[in-house]
This record gives structure tokens, sequence and C-alpha cells, in this order.
């Protein structure tokens, strides 16, 4: 299959390019500066020169695929509606995979799937509306995908690591917030590149949560990664204004209390994580 990618020189693109071509698809990947077009290159993927705000770019590369797989991170929402629609109109109806975030749930109580109710911090509230119109194609002819990635982890680069490394911390610790006791919905970057592929086969107006299934608590993960800097133990607790002072509206995010379950897309897709350890991929640093 002919598949069409934006994000591809990203954390999550990388890893899709890589699980796409492993499976025998040929892939395009929307590219905005040298650095991308050698980066997708190199992993086996033709560039397309432009960026998301290129509306006729992305909307030709996908009238000329059979499937799309947006990956790339909008300034706004307004833009990311923008871009999937041209695309949308691109791929008529042909499978188009879109991104989302399990962060739109907010704090979970408990174990939930696709079906919970949406309860956004500020940073992600945008998404509903997105998401909202980006189903819809499914009632007019589409077939449109929703992939929520739980928190990333793996690989060369983390989201997980923006915590981790942010300025202003304390000192020779690793923090977490409060008592730490909020749960994580982890995903490994190479599982949600899996999902990501298997999600070209599914039902239009489909929504897939991208998680491990093992949701540890922020401390827990502060001390794998304490073990991981060599510091075992020397953990510290902030609290939630200071970590929005040193990180901003993504500090919400993080002390979201989340517990997910991938068993949809498991039955559905096939799709069955292979990592499920994180704590022990966090302490090996």
């Amino acid at each position: 299959m002919r598949v069409f990618l934006t994000g591809g020189s990203g954390y999550i693109g990388r890893a899709t390019i890589g699980a796409l071509i492993r499976q025998g698809h040929t892939v395009e990947a929307l590219a905005r500066s040298d650095r991308a077009a050698e980066t997708v290159r190199d992993l086996g993927a033709t560039p397309v020169r432009g960026g998301l705000g290129d509306l006729g770019v992305l909307n030709a590369a996908a009238a000329r695929a059979e499937a799309v797989v947006h990956l790339a991170q909008a300034e706004t929402g307004a833009e990311d509606l923008a871009a999937a629609g041209a695309m949308q109109d691109g791929i008529g109806s042909g499978p188009y995979v879109h991104t989302g975030g399990t962060w739109v749930y907010g704090d979970t109580q408990g174990v939930v799937d696709e079906s919970a109710p949406w309860n956004p911090p500020a940073l992600v509230a945008w998404r509903k509306s997105v998401e909202d119109a980006v189903l819809e194609r499914a009632r007019h002819g589409g077939r449109p995908v929703v992939v929520q990635p739980g928190l990333l982890y793996g690989g060369e680069n983390r989201l997980i690591d923006i915590f981790y490394t942010t300025p202003g911390k304390e000192a020779g610790a690793i923090p977490y917030i409060g008592d730490g006791t909020n749960r994580w919905a982890l995903v490994h970057v190479d599982d949600i590149a899996e999902l990501y592929v298997a999600a070209l086969k599914a039902k239009p107006g489909a929504v897939y949560a991208g998680v491990g299934g093992v949701n540890p608590t922020a401390k827990e993960c502060a001390l794998a990664v304490s073990r991981a800097a060599g510091i075992e133990g020397k953990l510290a607790s902030i609290s939630l204004e200071q970590a929005r002072e040193q990180m901003g509206p993504i500090a919400d995010a993080f002390a979201l209390d989340q517990q997910l379950t991938p068993a949809r897309a498991r039955k559905e897709l096939g799709w069955i994580p292979t990592h499920t350890d994180p704590l022990a991929v966090l302490a090996r640093g």
C-alpha cells in the first residue's frame, strides 16, 4: 500500500516509517526542511517538501496515496483541522489515521477504555472539535480512524524526558508531582508504531487508545529513572504549582491519574503490545 505520512522525521514518525516498510508498504513523508527530508529518505521513505500549512501539498500527496497517517503535531487546533481536511479530501474513501492522545480523558478514576468521557486539561482541550470533525467523515464515505497514544517511552527520545530534563528541578534528585501516586498510561514507541500500521485496516470511525496496558505510578517511574541516572532512590516531590512554573501547562497533563486498557485494539486489530515492563526500560536509561 502507498502511504502518505506527516511527522515522519519525528519520534513516532521514524518508528512508524520503519514499521510500515517492514510490512511491505511504500511511504511518502512530509518534510519541511532539508534535514527532515534526509532523515525520512534514510529511513526508506520518499520526502515530500512542505509543512502542515501547505494544504495544496497535503491534498496532492494524499490523493497520490492509498492511505494517510497524520502524526505531525500542529501548533493550533485550527491548523490541525485544516491539514486533516486537506488530506481527507485527497484520500477520499481510503484509510485516514489521525493522531489524538489519551490525556483527553483526564483523571480516569480507575481503568477505562475509549468510551470514557472526556475531561481534558487545557493543553489538549482543542482536540475534541478536531476529532469530532475528522470522525464525521465516516458518515460521508470516508475511512477516518483516531489513534490516541499514551505517554510514550523508549528509543532515542521520549515525551516523558520533558518531565525529567526541564531546567529548575531539584538538583541531584528525580522529581515527581505531589505524592507521586498518580498513574501514567505508558506505551513504547515501537508498539505505537505497530498500532498505526494495524489501524490502516480499522473500521471507519474507530478510536483506539494506544497504551501498553501497564500503568505505573509517577513515583515508580521516577525511581526507575533515578536508577538509570546513577542516583537510585534520590527523589524529590514538587508541588503542581512548582511544576507549572518550571514546565508550563504540560505539568497538568503529567499530574493526571490515568489507567487505560488496550483491549479494543487487541480485539479488533490484533494489536498486542510487546513491551510490558516500562519500568525496566526506564531504569536502563
